[in-house]
């Protein structure tokens, strides 16, 4: 028999008598807990997103089945050894006991859906379930769920699907798609100066204070995730306990067990993206042969399998869906080249990944995780890890350090990370080797933040050092750190990045009166985004008028359009204010563009500081007015307010049905307070820390963690959004280890 008992905070601590029983109250209470969230997650891994989420989720679902996610989940499953095997297994049997009564808790599904027996409801063309919709493509937009949406059963490969459809963009292979671009229409050299980390990747900030350095003589490990922001959260706060372990953590819903971030009393370990690459993308050349399709390989036409999938959509009629798949990996795109003038021959991109190659997305180091009691059983849990590729840290109370990056990168000719390659020449099919995972020995402070560091071998674009710089220096100025001192490195909103602009605008002359004024308030700017600061909001104001007056420059005329040419999924790789936004300091500080040399600079950030001084707008506008979170939600809610200068107000819960207002945010994308907008498109935050956390190797309930809006996904529930305010402020909230300071939750019964 299992137990669920509850904090303060309404996280769930689970104990049973064995990992199996575990692994099945983890699954029942997150059914319970989260069961439309997950839900949706399921249809998002398989592709039926958009029978439920409207139009707007079709371009999501039309990726998802041509990748063959859950085809390739299916695999993965098929692949593990039995023990592991049986643990996803009893998972997924805790799902399904538990949605019944999720279900009814959730109430976007029907009331009639809550007595229905636990059928799948298959989309015409597929054997199991649908597939899901990535955050870019959500159907958020005015999208109705269809009526009497009928919960689906979980296969037990339905986590792996799950798991799958987060990361298989975490390795950012579209940017291929924009690198091969930029080198066309502008030149080789200029690819470096647009390869940042943007709006359409994930990233995270993570540090280990060792044990010479804290106030109690052990190691602390802290940090924050940076994601979409996603109301429900994406990460679970909970705890998992039996004879074999005691483990709390982040995990993810859905999926079995504490992959990320964990704190197991003897050893804790965080990860951040290790920005590495180990996805291809080919240039196919295709051809119909005999009623079946051909594609063009080193070795001359191979077959390929082929089939047709419709996607049922809320409201409009089915959308069939292509799925070919060559010897290199599915097609995801027709090519924007289109025919060849062979004859019939097209051409079209295939994607290759290593779980598809390899059967394996590492599921095997999730039970083994838990069962860690010392930094040398992470590390040699991590040896089994495989998507997506992580930089790690931990640390054990025996004075164990580990930093390392763990995961799957094929060994290939270096070109296929650069560009799109063509699958007929020889030279780029993978080898049988995998790239090695670099480590470091652990000397003092170690950071970690999305830069060109440890993992710099494995991949291409790369955070700029911002981030993990500023951590460094902040942590080098205390020389003993304890658990509570860690929201200061959070919640720090220093801005380094600002300097080229600020630079470029005190260089100007000729200006007008209110113009000298506004570079003046930006001159004895203090650089940090604070929600209060109104010089913060002045900065951003010109920045986003710089960017969108850049963006329109005729030296980058011959990059606009390219996101209108790949499907949608794809778009924010493709997107040229986007892409210009995120590399406004390298292209303010270049030679390397004709036509944009520092006297075209000095114009155009000439004209962008005049234009927002002659608007007018800024008078007692502070940054976290423009600033305001925007998480995703998978049905749609009342839009998100304008920005007000009032005090925010939270009602999301309000019985009038009033439009939420969220809170102005602190922060910006290259602060350590990484809170994402996009300059030049919205001022609004739709990414950021999607979790906090500080493990504290001293004592585990000295540790501290927070998440945004709060443990349940249930609307109403006082867990709901009871984290939220302290997540806006930076503050955290204790982690509990003391069956005694915890409650029996009245709902349990003890299913297993």
């Amino acid at each position: 028999m299992s137990s669920v008992y509850r904090d303060a905070w309404g996280i769930p601590h689970l104990r049973a008598g064995d990992p199996y029983e575990l692994a099945f109250a983890q699954g029942r209470v997150t059914a319970l807990d989260r069961a439309w969230q997950i839900e949706v997650e399921r249809r998002r891994a398989t592709g039926t997103s958009a029978a439920v989420l409207g139009p707007g989720a079709v371009p999501w679902d039309r990726f998802a089945r041509q990748a063959r996610l859950a085809d390739t989940a299916e695999r993965c499953l098929h692949a593990l050894d039995d023990d592991t095997a049986r643990w996803v297994s009893a998972y997924v049997d805790g799902v399904n006991a538990g949605l019944p009564e999720g279900a009814r808790r959730a109430p976007e599904f029907s009331t009639a859906e809550a007595d229905q027996h636990d059928v799948a409801q298959p989309a015409a063309g597929l054997d199991a379930a649908g597939l899901g919709t990535g955050l870019g493509a959500a159907g958020h937009d005015g999208a109705q769920p269809a009526a009497g949406v009928v919960r689906g059963r979980w296969e037990p490969w339905t986590p792996m699907a799950i798991w799958l459809s987060h990361h298989i963009l975490f390795a950012h292979f579209p940017a291929k798609l924009w690198r091969e671009a930029v080198a066309e229409r502008l030149s080789p050299e200029a690819v470096a100066l647009f390869a940042h980390d943007g709006p359409g990747t994930g990233g995270s900030n993570g540090w280990l204070v060792p044990a010479d350095r804290t106030a109690t003589g052990a190691a602390l490990i802290a940090g924050d995730p940076h994601r979409f922001i996603e109301d429900p959260g994406f990460y679970q706060q909970i705890r998992l306990a039996c004879p074999e372990f005691d483990v709390v953590g982040l995990a993810v819903p859905g999926v079995p067990g504490i992959a990320h971030f964990g704190h197991a009393g003897s050893v804790a370990w965080a990860i951040t993206n290790a920005m590495a690459d180990y996805q291809d993308l080919y240039r196919e050349r295709l051809r119909c042969a005999d009623g079946r399709v051909e594609a063009l390989g080193p070795d001359g036409w191979r077959p390929c399998t082929a089939h047709v999938e419709v996607v049922e959509v809320a409201g409009e009629a089915p959308v069939e869906v292509e799925v070919v798949e060559t010897e290199r990996g599915p097609v995801v795109m027709a090519d924007a080249r289109g025919q060849t003038g062979r004859g019939h021959v097209r051409e079209a991109l295939s994607l290759r990944y290593p779980p598809r190659v390899r059967r394996d997305l590492g599921f095997a180091a999730l039970p083994a995780l838990l069962r860690a009691k010392t930094v040398a059983d992470v590390d040699r849990a991590l040896d089994r890890w495989a998507e997506p590729v992580n930089v790690v840290l931990a640390a054990d109370t025996g004075g164990g350090l580990l930093h390392r990056v763990a995961g799957t990168v094929p060994d290939r000719h270096p070109d296929n990370a650069l560009r799109v390659v063509p699958a007929w020449e020889p030279g780029h099919e993978w080898s049988d080797r995998h790239a090695p995972m670099p480590r470091r020995e652990v000397r003092g402070v170690t950071v970690m933040a999305n830069e060109r560091g440890i993992a710099a071998p494995l991949g291409v674009e790369f955070a700029p050092p911002h981030r993990a710089d500023r951590i460094g220096r902040l942590l080098d100025g205390s020389a003993r750190w304890s658990a509570g001192d860690m929201a200061a490195v959070h919640t720090d909103t220093l801005l380094p990045g600002a300097e080229p602009l600020l630079d470029l605008l005190a260089g100007l002359d000729g200006l007008g009166p209110e113009a000298v004024r506004l570079r003046d308030r930006l001159s004895a700017w203090d650089r940090r985004m604070d929600a209060g600061s109104t010089g913060a909001a002045a900065y951003a104001a010109v920045r986003a008028e710089v960017v969108r007056r850049l963006a329109a420059h005729p030296a980058l005329a011959s990059l606009a359009g390219l996101a209108e040419e790949v499907p949608e999924v794809f778009r924010p790789w493709l997107a040229l204010t986007p892409r210009v936004a995120y590399a406004l300091e390298s292209l303010l500080t270049t030679d390397r563009l004709p036509g944009l040399g520092r006297t075209a600079l000095a114009d155009l950030a000439r004209a962008a500081l005049e234009d927002v001084a002659a608007r007018d707008e800024l008078t007692g506008v502070r940054w976290g007015d423009l600033h305001r979170l925007a998480p995703w939600r998978a049905l749609p809610s009342p839009v998100m307010s304008p920005p007000a200068i009032s005090p925010p107000v939270d009602n999301a819960g309000s019985a009038d049905g009033a439009a939420p207002v969220e809170a102005g945010l602190a922060g910006d994308h290259n602060c350590v307070l990484s809170t994402s907008s996009v300059p030049g498109v919205t001022h609004h935050c739709a990414r950021g820390p999607a979790a906090r956390y500080v493990w504290d190797l001293a004592r585990r309930d000295g540790s501290l963690w927070i998440v945004p809006f709060g443990a349940s996904g249930v609307p109403g529930d006082p867990h709901r959004r009871d984290q939220h305010p302290l997540w806006l402020r930076g503050e955290l909230v204790p982690v509990v280890t003391d069956w005694d300071r915890l409650t029996p939750d009245p709902a349990d019964r003890g299913a297993t």
